[in-house]
């Protein structure tokens, strides 16, 4: 494989199948410090498909956890106004925006959860200013992943060249692209594959998703005559938001939220990895953190708002997908939740009618836990107070 004329294949795709850049656009880019050599590949195939101007901000960790040290924790959370002025001002004209991020568990080993948390908060602050983009402006949007020599040695054992193009070689596959394919018509045909899995789940009209395993989760989340697992019509340019994927989503009803849930694969908030973890919901919110480590980060996540503890995203994904199959934990959300059910506290995604906007959640946060086991079962009450089976084995029984 000539791997340098594959990365420039999965730039082109991103641009083009993930953002879809217009002609004239100008592209916002958060680029992990560490995946800069990519970041300029990404920029010349946005520029070949007619943007206006690509500009790239840098999102340096190391940095930012070296200050976490010495800088009084209000100041690290804090967002100047000219941070604000800036990305609202590109946005503003008509901008699209992209995250290229790049994973390094182990960089925020000894830094406590408190200063991570304030690193986080940081972060999302500004990422927030696109998300309020994304849902007012209607403007594309996309996450993505740049392989890293540190990732590869911590999920595969194997560090330095060989490592990071072992592992270019496993993300070139999970997004379906390969030496001779149209990644365009691919990810056409697997945008109608999940479009129709969606409108077949929205056909059974469900008011109830009971979620069991044998780890001990046993949740109830509530949905609402708006919560579709369909394509929800955005209005402007139609893009791709998540490459890879393989979900299919929804918001769930804000209040009817019961039970137990038990994480599945690890959360990384701030750099800083939390596994082993589960909520218990009441009325729709998390009443108890269950940690074994990372309980104050976690309690500080659903204390960020009065609606962070509620949830915004309820996620299906087959255990057997190919992500799945991988046999790894790639301690990102992006890979991880196409690998598992997820749910997620925070912000919803559809959009409720107009007088019924308490219907679903909104925060300032948006955050995916996995919650798929090989044996999950999921079965759904319909209006009609039919029980049907959705989930069996991990897997759809639909």
């Amino acid at each position: 494989m000539d791997l340098e004329k594959m990365k420039r294949k999965y730039a082109y795709t991103l641009a083009r199948v993930g953002l879809n850049v217009q002609k004239g656009q100008t592209v916002l880019v958060e680029a992990a410090v560490e995946g800069w050599p990519f970041t300029s590949i990404f920029a010349e195939e946005c520029y070949k498909l007619g943007a206006g101007n690509v500009v790239v901000h840098y999102l340096d960790l190391p940095n930012m956890k070296v200050a976490a040290r010495y800088r009084k924790d209000e100041d690290l959370r804090h967002v100047e106004d000219w941070e604000y002025a800036m990305h609202q001002g590109y946005l503003d004209g008509g901008a699209c925006y992209v995250r290229l991020e790049g994973v390094n568990p182990q960089l925020m080993e000894g830094v406590s959860e408190k200063e991570s948390n304030s690193i986080f908060a940081h972060v999302d602050t500004v990422r927030n200013i696109m998300r309020k983009a994304s849902r007012e402006k209607h403007c594309q949007w996309l996450i993505a992943m740049v392989p890293t020599a540190a990732w590869a040695e911590y999920i595969l054992g194997k560090g330095g060249p060989e490592g990071e193009r072992e592992l270019w070689e496993l993300l070139l596959k999970l997004c379906y692209i390969d030496e001779t394919n149209d990644v365009v018509k691919v990810w056409e045909e697997k945008g109608h594959k999940n479009a129709a899995r969606g409108q077949a789940v929205d056909a059974l009209e469900l008011t109830k998703l009971h979620f069991t395993a044998g780890n001990g989760t046993d949740l109830t989340v509530g949905l609402t005559p708006w919560s579709k697992f369909g394509h929800e019509e955005r209005g402007g340019v139609p893009f791709c938001p998540n490459i890879p994927t393989e979900e299919i989503c929804t918001t769930p009803s804000k209040f009817e939220t019961e039970g137990i849930v038990f994480a599945t694969r690890p959360l990384v908030l701030g750099g800083k990895k939390i596994e082993k973890f589960g909520f218990r919901f009441e009325k729709g919110k998390v009443v108890e953190v269950i940690a074994e480590e990372g309980r104050e980060m976690l309690e500080a996540l659903i204390a960020t708002d009065e609606n962070a503890g509620y949830l915004g995203e309820a996620a299906l994904v087959e255990y057997h997908s190919p992500i799945s199959m991988s046999g790894l934990v790639y301690y990102t959300t992006l890979i991880d939740e196409n690998a598992s059910c997820h749910l997620a506290l925070g912000r919803g995604l559809n959009t409720a009618p107009k007088g019924q906007e308490n219907l679903f959640n909104d925060s300032a946060i948006h955050i995916d836990f996995m919650i798929g086991t090989p044996d999950m079962r999921i079965t759904g009450l319909t209006k009609t107070g039919e029980t049907v089976e959705i989930f069996r084995d991990g897997d759809f029984a639909i």
